[in-house]
């Protein structure tokens, strides 16, 4: 893969294999094993350029999400650092509406507690302080993954690639952020049908929510990019995924912070 149109003509292959997946329904093979040795540089290629082509048709950038922040996450996934992907308008499932999973193949649903910047974030300097004095309003929300590969056996790269495995996800109302919050400390419990199936607390996400955001701001800074006013951040679940089946309402809550709810149809 070092000639240059060759490579380029690989990613495009291979984000175009994603979307027919995403878009049918239909299970691709998973890139690690169609293209071994696919590099964790590649896959945010391929990821890049599968973006990229939504752009292009119209689609709306909404922020980023970052997956793989917690230790159970990790140990579901079997892989010991984070990812990143693009969270995009149609993405965007309504607070209180119904999601559809006639498409998805193999989707899993977990609770994080998110942020809407204020200001833009960018730089190679970004540490705590500056990623909290960027963010200007924290609200629950509810990730929906999925893997166009159809099941979970998958790599680090293979997630990347597939946008970080984003499928959809639902917000609750915002509340101000202010600096003095300790979000490590925030506990969030999800119902699924009334059941308690899953929990934890911020800091079950790096330490805090806010580390994740900062490991973002670094990350897009390398590839010359950054974060911007307005743009929504999901940092990652505070527990390990949970299938989600039609007919299933989930619910996301929190002591301090509003509910988030969906039903699965």
């Amino acid at each position: 893969m070092s000639d240059p149109g060759h490579a380029l003509a690989w990613g495009i292959e291979a984000a175009q294999e994603l979307r027919s997946a995403e878009l049918s329904g239909l299970a691709t093979v998973p890139l690690s094993r169609a293209y071994p040795g696919l590099t964790l540089e590649q896959a945010y290629r391929i990821q890049a350029v599968a973006i990229g082509h939504r752009l292009a048709d119209g689609a709306q950038p909404l922020g980023h999400k970052i997956g793989l922040t917690s230790l159970a996450m990790q140990q579901q996934m079997g892989v010991s650092e984070p990812d990143s992907g693009i969270l995009l308008e149609d993405m965007q499932v309504a607070c209180g509406g119904y999601l559809r999973t006639s498409t998805l193949l193999a989707p899993r649903v977990e609770a994080e507690i998110a942020f809407r910047l204020g200001h833009d974030l960018d730089g190679p300097a970004v540490d705590g302080q500056t990623a909290r004095a960027a963010v200007a309003e924290v609200f629950l929300a509810l990730e929906i993954i999925d893997t166009r590969y159809g099941d979970w056996g998958i790599t680090l790269e293979d997630s990347v690639a597939d946008n970080a495995s984003a499928a959809r996800f639902a917000i609750g109302t915002a509340i101000p952020y202010n600096a003095g919050m300790d979000l490590g400390a925030v506990s969030v419990a999800v119902l699924a049908n009334d059941v308690l199936t899953a929990g934890g607390h911020g800091r079950d996400v790096l330490g805090d929510p806010m580390n994740a955001l900062v490991w973002l701001a670094r990350r897009l800074h390398s590839l010359g990019a950054g974060l911007r006013a307005g743009d929504i951040v999901l940092p990652g679940s505070v527990h390990a995924s949970i299938p989600l089946r039609p007919g299933t309402a989930v619910e996301a809550s929190s002591p301090c912070l509003p509910v988030v709810w969906f039903r699965a149809i």
